[in-house]
């Protein structure tokens, strides 16, 4: 089995720089693990979206896209739970 190529947008970026050392070490592991398991257990389907999926990481989410035809993982935003989805 191959693994997927991540790519993190621009957003995605700054909203991880913006986290505390610690926070940003647990996100930071957690997309690194989508690599190998896109869909890890725990990970929810975004409903009216097309193949975008959230995980929780703490009281942190990261949602991301998957493009299977491509093996490619798009990160699209990380952030804490209360504010995330807005």
């Amino acid at each position: 089995m191959e693994s997927y190529r991540i790519e993190v947008s621009a957003t995605a970026e700054r909203q991880i720089k913006k986290l505390a050392p610690p926070e940003q070490i647990r996100v930071l592991k957690a997309i690194k693990a989508l690599e190998f398991d896109p869909r890890p257990r725990g990970c929810r389907k975004l409903r009216g979206y097309a193949d975008t999926f959230r995980i929780r990481v703490g009281t942190y989410r990261i949602l991301y896209s998957i493009e299977d035809a491509r093996l490619l993982i798009l990160v699209l935003k990380v952030g804490h739970r209360r504010g995330i989805y807005q």
